[in-house]
């Protein structure tokens, strides 16, 4: 996808972070965004802070746990703009810190719900209508580094990671079988100076400002994801070094025989 002029763009988790930073660049490129965000409190600032800059850009508040609401979101958005040329599914969120046995049936319901269902309910709602317009366009996933190997103390999260790369890795594939105009890609970012990246590092009682002080911001995400779509690159690595790593790391241990090794940081 080359042509972005004019075009609509639906990023959940739209409202801060990732997904903020991924609305500006596609923004600045020509689009239309629709910022769909469970945080009613947020969203009105990200739509006007771009529109501000001359950007069109719409914010509605959805939770995508609930398939109603991202179906209502899509009824809203192809009643205004009349099309969805990108869709980003982002919302995310962190799982508690703790061994498996300690999380509760309530925390990994949560996780699930919001970091895989809703990845599943914006591909099912979304990309009929994207296919029935037979034009250029783009899916975007937001795993995260902790999808290409495993540690210790966030199974729910990492488990949800995992899923959102291998079910983009089979849309993918579905894509291609369809001979489809439309190109899938998952992000897997690692140290991204976002809110929940400090509510992270508040838990562990570390120093913000000091901890995130190399992180990459959020547009420098969105200036990669926009890169990858006008590519067609499928695997977006936000710091391809350590990422590598930790494939090549889990990699090693199944085809070694060796039982799992701790994935390496992430740089």
């Amino acid at each position: 996808m080359q042509d972005f002029e004019g075009k609509v763009a639906v990023i959940t988790g739209g409202a801060s972070g990732i997904g903020y930073g991924m609305a500006e660049q596609f923004a600045a490129a020509g689009m239309t965004v629709v910022l769909a965000d469970i945080d009613e409190e947020a969203l009105p600032e990200a739509e006007s802070s771009l529109a501000e800059r001359g950007a069109s850009a719409l914010g509605v508040p959805v939770d995508v746990a609930d398939p109603d609401q991202v179906e209502e979101l899509a009824r809203r958005v192809l009643a205004e703009f009349g099309a969805v040329h990108v869709l980003c599914n982002n919302a995310g969120v962190n799982s508690p810190d703790g061994p498996i046995w300690e999380v509760s049936q309530e925390d990994w319901a949560r996780v699930i719900d919001i970091n895989m269902r809703g990845v599943i309910h914006g591909i099912q709602t979304f990309l009929p209508h994207m296919l029935a317009q037979d034009s250029e366009g783009h899916i975007v996933n937001t795993a995260s580094a902790a999808g290409l190997g495993s540690r210790p103390g966030i199974s729910p999260y990492v488990a949800t990671k995992h899923a959102v790369i291998a079910l983009t890795e089979s849309l993918h594939h579905d894509l291609r079988a369809a001979d489809s105009k439309l190109r899938a890609s998952v992000l897997c970012p690692g140290r991204i100076r976002t809110p929940m990246m400090a509510a992270h590092l508040e838990r562990a009682g570390q120093d913000v400002e000091e901890a995130a002080a190399g992180y990459l911001l959020p547009r420098q995400v969105g200036e990669l994801v926009l890169e990858a779509i006008r590519e067609e690159r499928f695997y977006i690595l936000t710091h391809p070094e350590g990422e590598k790593d930790r494939v090549k790391g889990a990699a090693d241990d199944i085809l070694l025989g060796r039982n799992p090794t701790h994935s390496p940081p992430i740089h």
